[in-house]
């Protein structure tokens, strides 16, 4: 079944992006995961084109479709967050909407907190506003340049099996044996040094903490976690009282990929929280 009515790419500062779009009426960018890409949006997007948004999914630096330069400065968040804008406009006029998980969340929260103005509404799902404590981000760094370093030394078929046994997707294993393989294959179509670039210049041990910044922010948001996945549930509910005026919603028997373990319970919190905007 076709589910994009368009895929193009799109030059951006020397980096050509991956992007696809679906549907009609208000525009909804939907950012990726690490590891993932437009792909990932796949089983969603027919409900979301069913719901009267015109989802635009593009493949994130390094992943997918998208180009993978080998420099992992060039993945740093403020690079990320100039080529997204840039990307973005030509894309719509005006704020958009704007769903991020996981990596796409925190990049998603970057790009909020630089433009504003472009932000119409933000949803962060399994997302991380970063590590604020030296010693735990010294940790992250040292891990994320290890798994760096396996990937590209063992290969995706190595990356695939360690990724989908992490605790963290625990919860993952109930879903069907079809969307687990989808999974995987969005795994395997990735490349090496793309992902350990990723992981170099916009892992959680790289990216800045934005802690005392969530304060700034003034649009609408929705925090999403899944009650399973208890550190991110505890990240998005310490966020949330951060963020003035933001929504909470933990859903229960969901993992961190909310969105494909409890789909119906996550669109419903979409539909809630966008419903209450003005010109839906």
């Amino acid at each position: 079944m076709r589910v994009w009515d368009e895929e193009r790419t799109i030059a951006v500062r020397g980096v050509t992006y991956q992007v696809c779009a679906a549907g009609q009426g208000s525009p909804l960018a939907l950012l990726h995961g690490f590891a993932g890409s437009s792909a990932h949006w796949a089983p969603l997007a027919p409900e979301l084109v069913a719901r009267g948004w015109r989802i635009i999914a593009p493949d994130l630096l390094g992943h997918g479709r998208t180009d993978a330069p080998s420099a992992p400065t060039r993945y740093a968040a403020a690079e990320q967050v100039t080529d997204l804008a840039s990307l973005l406009g030509e894309l719509v006029s005006g704020p958009i909407r704007l769903l991020g998980y996981s990596m796409g969340g925190r990049l998603a929260l970057h790009l909020a907190l630089a433009h504003p103005e472009r932000i119409a509404a933000l949803v962060l799902e399994s997302a991380s506003p970063g590590l604020d404590d030296p010693a735990e981000l010294a940790a992250r760094q040292r891990a994320d340049e290890e798994l760096a370093t396996a990937i590209e030394q063992r290969g995706l078929d190595w990356f695939a099996d360690y990724w989908e046994r992490l605790p963290l997707f625990a919860s993952r294993q109930r879903l069907s044996a079809e969307r687990r393989a989808a999974l995987r294959a969005e795994w395997l179509a990735q490349r090496p040094h793309g992902l350990g670039a990723s992981l170099r210049g916009f892992g959680t041990g790289s990216m800045p903490a934005v802690w005392d910044r969530l304060s700034e922010l003034r649009m609408p948001v929705l925090v999403i976690a899944g009650a399973l996945d208890t550190r991110y549930a505890a990240l998005s509910r310490a966020m949330a009282a951060r963020i003035p005026g933001s929504q909470l919603v933990i859903v229960p028997e969901a993992g961190h990929t909310v969105h494909l373990e409890q789909p119906a319970a996550f669109l419903a919190a979409l539909e809630r929280f966008f419903g209450r905007l003005p010109d839906r």
